[in-house]
């Protein structure tokens, strides 16, 4: 797990098409909060024939327990590819 602006993980700071571009070359999903710029950065992204792990966007208001239970149960149960190129929303339906 990598957080930007820690470790090896890309600065605070960084263009949104530079993030998708790491975590495209380092295959790990995003978890982001950013709702406003973030999918057309990808549908950008997608154009250019490039791909990502996905990404997982929180909501503005969830439990932060509820939100960790859902982020396991994607790690837990995803297959690979689930969410190749798209953005799934927290919280999951069950």
């Amino acid at each position: 797990m990598y957080a930007i602006g820690e470790d090896i993980a890309p600065v605070r700071g960084t263009p949104d098409p530079d993030v998708l571009t790491w975590i495209e070359d380092r295959g790990c999903m995003l978890v982001t909060n950013d709702r406003a710029s973030m999918p057309g950065h990808l549908d950008d992204h997608l154009a250019l024939g490039r791909h990502v792990p996905g990404i997982v966007q929180l909501p503005r208001r969830m439990n932060i327990g509820a939100i960790l239970d859902d982020l396991w149960l994607i790690w837990a149960a995803a297959r690979p590819d689930e969410f190749q190129d798209q953005i799934v929303h927290l919280p999951l339906r069950r």
